[in-house]
This record gives C-alpha cells, sequence and structure tokens, in this order.
C-alpha cells in the first residue's frame, strides 16, 4: 500500500514534509485535508488523527502525526542524503537543537503574525488592534534575531555546511509572514543570501510550488460564517 500524507500547503509543516518527500523522490499518494473548509475537524479525519491536525502519515497499518517525526520516519525508511539529518553525533545534535527550539520560538511568531496580519482580519472578520499587531511583528523581529545570531551565524546553513532538515523547516515557517506581507528578509542580507541557498539546495520551482498556497493567503475571501464559527475555538488557541 503507497505511503499517504494528509497536508494542506497553507501549513508551514505540510510544506516542509512536501518538499522533502518531492525532493527526495519519496513516493506517496497526497491526501489533501482543507483548513480553511473545516476539513481537519470532520469525524473522517478524525479516524486518521484523532487530534484533527495535519500533519498526517499513513503507511499500511501505520499512522503517524505531529511534522517532526514525520520527517524524521521519512529520513529513516528511505535512502536520503545523510546531509539531511547527519550520522554524525555532534552534526544530528546542532539538527535536534533547532527542531526542538523552532516549536514554541519561530514557529509561533511566524503563525501569529500570518494571523494577527491577514487571517483574523481578512478571512475571519475579526480585527486586530494596532497594538496586537505591534507586539506580534515585535516578537517575530525577536525571533529572526535568534534565528540569524544563535543558528545561522557565519555558516551557509543552519546547522553546517549543507541543507538540513533545520533549514527545510525554517524557511517554511518564514514563509508565513512572507506570505502576510511582512518583508522578513529586508535589512537582514545574511538571512536574505541563507534563503536563496536553501532555494537552491530544494529547487527553485518545487520551492514555488510548495509555497503557492501561503503567498496567496492575503487574498482568501471571507469564511463563511458556518466554517468561521467551527475555525474560530482552534484558531484563538492555536494562536495565544
Amino acid at each position: 500500500m503507497a505511503l499517504e500524507l494528509y497536508l494542506d500547503l497553507l501549513s508551514q509543516p505540510c510544506r516542509a514534509i512536501y518538499i522533502f518527500a518531492k525532493k527526495n523522490r519519496i513516493p506517496f499518494e497526497l491526501r489533501t485535508v482543507e483548513l480553511l473548509k473545516g476539513q481537519h475537524l470532520s469525524d473522517a479525519f478524525a479516524q486518521v488523527n484523532p487530534l484533527k491536525k495535519v500533519p498526517a502519515l499513513k503507511d499500511g497499518d501505520f499512522t503517524l502525526t505531529e511534522s517532526v517525526a514525520i520527517l524524521l520516519y521519512l529520513t529513516r525508511k528511505y535512502k536520503v542524503p545523510d546531509h539531511w539529518y547527519p550520522q554524525d553525533l555532534q552534526a544530528c545534535a546542532r539538527v535536534d537543537e533547532y527542531l526542538a527550539w523552532q516549536h514554541t520560538a519561530l514557529r509561533r511568531s511566524c503563525l501569529r503574525a500570518l494571523w494577527h496580519k491577514v487571517m483574523l482580519p481578512v478571512f475571519l472578520g475579526e480585527p486586530v488592534s494596532p497594538e496586537m499587531l505591534a507586539t506580534t511583528l515585535a516578537e517575530l523581529d525577536v525571533s529572526l534575531e535568534l534565528l540569524e545570531g544563535k543558528f545561522l551565524q557565519n555558516k551557509a546553513f543552519l546547522t553546517g555546511p549543507q541543507v538540513s532538515l533545520a533549514d527545510l523547516v525554517a524557511i517554511t515557517e518564514l514563509m508565513h509572514p512572507v506570505g502576510a506581507g511582512c518583508r522578513v528578509f529586508e535589512g537582514r542580507p545574511k538571512l536574505a543570501a541563507w534563503r536563496q541557498r536553501v532555494e537552491a539546495a530544494v529547487g527553485e520551482a518545487l520551492f514555488r510550488e510548495a509555497h503557492e498556497v501561503i503567498l496567496k493567503a492575503k487574498d482568501s475571501p471571507p469564511a463563511d460564517p458556518t466554517i468561521k464559527q467551527k475555525l474560530m475555538p482552534g484558531v484563538l488557541a492555536m494562536i495565544q
């Protein structure tokens, strides 16, 4: 039975998994779960992931959730180049370090930037105060400084001379605020050059394909009131 990936490319961890699988020619069947239609909240999807979140993976009778767990599963099951998740103890530890940090730091600030700047006011019709937006964007700036100062430093990639899972997870996060119209790379030449290297490493055409949805997020039509009512509790919990 073919590997199945339940994804929505609006989601940053879904984009990371999609790019990784495509780049490494891992055969899979894409099962699209449209978040903005509330499909992840359906009883049918709950049979795949009781947490009602994407991404999710099915490999025969085996089901796996959580994006980092899925990425690591794919690196271990398939013969992918070592640089993605190195065998070397310390090189691997550097990737692990970034993956452990990003959950509550860069991911949170990128997610909040997208929702406070675009998705809440445009898609859900919920106003966001200038003060709240300013606080969110200031938090994003702090995370970007840490990304550059602690992780990238003067290296070609976040954990060394070659692209790794850390870079893939990071760049897909950063495209969230980019999709909201934030000039994330402006005035940050090191990060801008790093972005170009990551895009080149995964392939520019694949990168564009994976980010087509998020780059159109600000053009999302207003949500149907029924959908809005269904989505609001989860959205508010997500961006706390």
